[in-house]
């Protein structure tokens, strides 16, 4: 429980340091989307982005569920 503790305490510190920065997001499905992170769930069940840039054009918010999110990444 600890080590489980450890890892979210530091999801939760990412998510933070990560909020308003531009970060790349790659779905399960093989699409890979760029957006302005805005907030995200405790539980990694859902991000809200602002910005979202997709093949058919910008989102000015959305929500994209965790379950979908592969990986995201963005610059410190």
């Amino acid at each position: 429980q600890r080590c489980r503790a450890a890892l979210r305490a530091r999801f939760l510190r990412l998510l933070a340091l990560a909020r308003g920065r531009p970060a790349r997001f790659r779905l399960w499905a093989g699409l890979g989307l760029r957006a302005a992170l805005g907030a995200g769930h405790p539980e990694a069940a859902a991000f809200q982005v602002d910005s979202l840039r997709t093949p058919l054009g910008t989102e000015g918010a959305a929500l994209l569920r965790g379950t979908d999110v592969l990986a995201f990444s963005f610059l410190l």
